[in-house]
């Protein structure tokens, strides 16, 4: 099982962290060990003193398939979820002033916290409104109107690279109002009024 991520996929975003704006999907990967499921919390790991939220919706694709055609790429996926990919910006902005690669900022354990239960897409609005609330208050709300590549864009690039197999999760990109999370913090996350994610920061 891959876990396949998407970066600056919101423009906002993109702005937000001084990057340009891409003309195909930027991707990078997680392995297996990041995911944190089942509402568990998030220990924040030692070798970092700035852990930042980035709100995600997921796709948990549902069919083999290499070289998938842009108007092919809906067969591929019948659910989606929530996601949030924690990231080491201390680690990453070091990593990215040598000019060296930054999985150390992204890949590390427990960093991919997942929602335990997928949505029908047939249940879903085209535009997809999602939220995260940290301590009782909305820190960051995002459409999927606003992405720069559609899911379906999406899928059939990184079909190009690698075959996509059942279980792969796509994490689509995260909008604009990332921020640092902090110890005793509780995070909940929402995707059209339900509440998808549920746990703590310790």
């Amino acid at each position: 099982m891959k876990i396949i991520c998407i970066g600056r996929n919101y423009i906002e975003h993109a702005k937000e962290m001084k990057s340009d704006i891409p003309t195909t999907p930027v991707f990078f990967m997680k392995p297996e060990t990041s995911l944190l499921q089942r509402n568990q919390p998030f220990y924040i790991p030692d070798f970092t003193n700035e852990v930042h939220y980035e709100t995600e919706v997921v796709i948990k694709i549902n069919r083999l398939g290499k070289h998938i055609e842009e108007k092919f790429a809906h067969r591929y996926y019948s659910e989606l979820g929530l996601g949030i990919d924690f990231t080491a910006r201390d680690l990453q902005q070091e990593c990215k002033a040598k000019g060296l690669p930054w999985e150390i900022a992204k890949a590390f354990e427990h960093s991919a916290p997942l929602t335990e239960t997928f949505i029908n897409k047939e249940e879903l609005p085209d535009n997809i409104k999602f939220w995260l609330d940290i301590n009782g208050s909305i820190v960051q709300q995002g459409e999927t109107k606003d992405m720069i590549f559609s899911f379906d864009k999406i899928i059939s690039y990184i079909s190009k690279f690698f075959t996509l197999k059942i279980g792969d999760l796509i994490y689509t990109g995260t909008p604009v109002g990332v921020g640092p999370v902090k110890i005793g913090d509780r995070l909940k996350a929402y995707m059209e009024n339900r509440l998808m994610l549920d746990f703590e920061i310790r």
